[in-house]
């Protein structure tokens, strides 16, 4: 049953290129990372990635629905989370990347990391994707927590 999970996942994804077999090429003989257009299945909200894990921490509720596919971008220091396409959105505050239309995001496939890039939450092929409504409050409180706890310490 993982296996199939994959596969719809590894469909799913690649269905947002230009090219799906050629992106799964490229994930398999490749670097392992593909550029994927956003806009059309799902846009990307980049975040800094302490604030990221900490809201996906929070978005993790037994309250919540599970949360949608999320990405960690270890060299970039980002936090990635996939929502519905949404072109007219805004996403406002310190440090926050919408890609939406007309921009590219570099994801690895579901099912392994590739370099510093790895799935958090892997697309599982549903379809399913994060609720903006709840990464809003999920980042509203993870940034609250943040500034009472103040700056990291240096060693």
């Amino acid at each position: 049953m993982a296996d199939a999970m994959w596969m719809r996942g590894v469909e799913w994804l690649a269905a947002a290129s230009c090219d799906p077999r050629a992106c799964k090429r490229k994930w398999d003989q490749g670097d392992g990372v593909a550029l994927l257009e956003a806009g059309r299945y799902w846009d990307v909200l980049s975040v800094p990635d302490e604030l990221g894990i900490l809201a996906l921490d929070l978005l993790w509720s037994p309250a919540l629905p599970l949360p949608g596919p999320t990405l960690a971008d270890g060299g970039a220091g980002r936090v990635g989370f996939f929502l519905p396409p949404d072109p007219g959105s805004r996403w406002v505050g310190a440090g926050l990347r919408h890609a939406s239309k007309g921009a590219w995001v570099a994801v690895p496939p579901p099912y392994r990391p590739a370099g510093l890039m790895e799935w958090l939450v892997p697309p599982d092929g549903s379809g399913a994707l994060h609720a903006p409504t709840a990464v809003e409050v999920a980042l509203r409180q993870a940034h609250g927590t943040l500034a009472v706890l103040g700056p990291p310490e240096s060693a």
